[in-house]
């Protein structure tokens, strides 16, 4: 069948399309910018690429008429906005009006569990979109989700964030709330088993996994599995904005995701029973195994996809085209060159940058830096890397997004997402007669960029001249 794949390059979609190309089906990938796309991984015959920006009508003329089915994988919880429930009802609008014109006969879309009277706005934005979709000439089969886990999703990162660096919480009363776990496999699994699947058309489906759990129970069953002792005492009298701020600063979630997930979390996400695990032959595998299959995959280094690599912002909605091209004018530069004995190693060194790696040099100044940029609300260091030793263009890479990753050409160019009076680039290069040269480039916004450039210049000598000395040390 021939496939449409929206929010390729956010988390589930990353997951479903390797899948969707071994079973021979002829996939279409929508993506805002096309620079973001890995095509590396997917050398298939059978996939295709367009530009489509769910926000802008125009762009859907793109998406080919001769479709068989779509998956609707779009939401933008951790936009920085905060008005996502008017994205989302606009994307879905769009993605609606478009769909009807082809010759579409099922959409799939991925939601959340919605089963309670009061909603958080992000579960009502949600269930806002599945009623869009309903009222279309194509048939809508919904599956709704609570906790996805798996390696790299936003839940399986944040309880392990949590876990594995507070032997000791005192927590929101959110923490009683009971919820129901699905593993990623089984998610995919189900997404591909209702594909074509008459019985499912004009139907909404609660997938989960066989236990329930509060999250309390959800964190003290991940420490045990890891062997970690870790004591919790629920408090009545945190608030949901000291929640946030609590979830912002342990984990590496943005602040306006952690204040979208706080709302979410006092909600109770359990399943209505149904039976499309029988009808589709699917064995629904518990939360401790979920955990164990997921740390397998990252003790392999295999983690395919990470929702940090998804968060929305400014930087994402502009397209990362409009930030390769390093400016040069109004710009202050600080260029280091150095002559490698061993370039092969070097570039190893660079590709494994940044993350549990780290950034060679005075890492405590990095982490500073972090810290500070935490303080207003930035990214700050937290984030990290999806891969150790591999690096692709829109990854993130602690509180820089990878712009390029091109290792024919020894080239690696990083963007600045942390809170900045203007805008920061840091380039990597080898030349064929194996200079390394490291370059800075800040384009300062008003005064106040200025004063900050010349403020760090002395740590900017520090820093950059002992990091390029170690990359280059055999």
């Amino acid at each position: 069948m021939k496939i449409l794949l929206t929010g390729v390059t956010g988390y589930i979609a990353q997951r479903l399309l390797p899948v969707l190309l071994e079973n021979n089906h002829e996939v279409v990938c929508c993506v805002r910018d096309q620079k973001r796309f890995n095509y590396k991984n997917f050398q298939n015959v059978n996939l295709k690429v367009i530009e489509v920006d769910f926000l802008n009508q125009e762009s859907l003329k793109n998406i080919p008429n001769d479709i068989d089915v779509a998956y609707y994988l779009i939401h933008s919880m951790s936009t920085q906005s905060g008005d996502f429930e008017n994205m989302e009802e606009i994307c879905a609008t769009n993605f609606k009006l478009r769909i009807e014109q082809t010759q579409a006969k099922q959409v799939i879309y991925l939601s959340g569990i919605s089963n309670t009277e009061e909603l958080s706005k992000h579960l009502s934005s949600r269930k806002n979109v599945e009623t869009i979709l309903s009222e279309a000439r194509f048939a809508l089969t919904t599956l709704k989700a609570g906790i996805i886990v798996g390696s790299g999703s936003a839940s399986f990162e944040i309880i392990r964030d949590l876990v594995e660096k507070l032997p000791f919480m005192i927590t929101p009363r959110w923490l009683k709330t009971k919820c129901q776990p699905i593993a990623i496999r089984n998610v995919i699994e189900f997404l591909i088993g209702v594909m074509g699947k008459t019985e499912t058309y004009h139907k909404s489906y609660d997938i989960g996994g066989p236990d329930i759990l509060t999250y309390k129970e959800m964190l003290l069953r991940f420490a045990k599995i890891r062997g970690l002792k870790r004591s919790i005492l629920i408090v009545p009298v945190m608030t949901p904005r000291i929640s946030s701020y609590w979830l912002y600063f342990v984990t590496a979630t943005s602040y306006a995701l952690a204040k979208n997930l706080v709302n979410s979390m006092k909600v109770e996400v359990v399943c209505k029973p149904n039976s499309l695990a029988e009808l589709l032959n699917i064995k629904p595998l518990d939360y401790e195994t979920a955990i164990k299959l997921a740390f397998d995959k990252i003790e392999q280094n295999q983690v395919i996809s990470s929702w940090k690599d998804a968060q929305s912002s400014k930087l994402l909605l502009k397209g990362i085209s409009k930030f390769i091209e390093v400016p040069t004018n109004g710009c202050y530069v600080d260029v280091k060159k150095l002559k490698l004995k061993n370039s092969k190693k070097a570039l190893e060194k660079i590709w494994s940058i940044g993350g549990n790696n780290g950034w060679y040099y005075a890492n405590w100044l990095w982490e500073i830096r972090g810290f500070l940029d935490q303080l207003v609300k930035g990214v700050g260091m937290r984030r990290g890397r999806k891969s150790d030793t591999e690096l692709n263009t829109g990854d993130a890479l602690d509180f820089w997004r990878v712009m390029i990753a091109n290792k024919d050409e020894k080239r690696l160019l990083l963007y600045a997402e942390m809170k900045l009076p203007g805008e920061a680039w840091l380039e990597f290069k080898i030349d064929d007669n194996n200079v390394l040269t490291q370059t800075a480039t800040f384009r300062p916004l008003g005064l106040l960029g200025r004063l900050y450039w010349y403020a760090v210049l002395p740590f900017h000598g520090f820093i950059f001249n002992g990091m390029i000395h170690k990359i280059a040390e055999e």
